[in-house]
């Protein structure tokens, strides 16, 4: 396995390896071309036979010059620490990019993955992004 430097502890390295193996189960079960829906409620069955602690469609505020605005949903929060933006999407944009980043802000967490389900093989649609 190739090791790349990272500001990251073993811990969280650990959740991030593991949360990507079991999308990486739910892909090769179901291959690519389903909504994203689909995607998720495997992924829900996939972290939990892990025993890899999740929360679906966490809820954020969004604040605005200190002044609540909304809230916005986050597709997963795996172990409370890395935030999981699933798409499934002919290819990925920045506004996906841009939009991972800023739930990890709006979070408050420091690492986030954004996969690409609508892709032959998983690793192509592999995003990492660290603050």
């Amino acid at each position: 396995m190739l090791r790349i430097q990272t500001p990251l502890p073993e811990d969280l390295e650990a959740l991030v390896r593991n949360t990507i193996g079991c999308c990486i189960t739910v892909h090769r079960e179901l291959g690519p071309g389903l909504i994203e829906g689909i995607y998720c409620k495997a992924i829900c069955r996939e972290l939990a036979a892990a025993n890899i602690p999740y929360e679906r469609q966490r809820r954020i505020a969004v604040t605005y010059r200190g002044e609540y605005l909304c809230d916005q949903w986050l597709d997963f929060v795996v172990g409370n620490q890395l935030v999981l933006e699933i798409k499934s999407v002919e290819q990925l944009l920045p506004v996906h990019h841009s939009q991972l980043l800023n739930y990890m802000h709006l979070a408050g967490l420091r690492v986030g993955l954004l996969i690409n389900f609508n892709v032959v093989v998983l690793k192509d649609g592999i995003r990492r992004k660290v603050l």
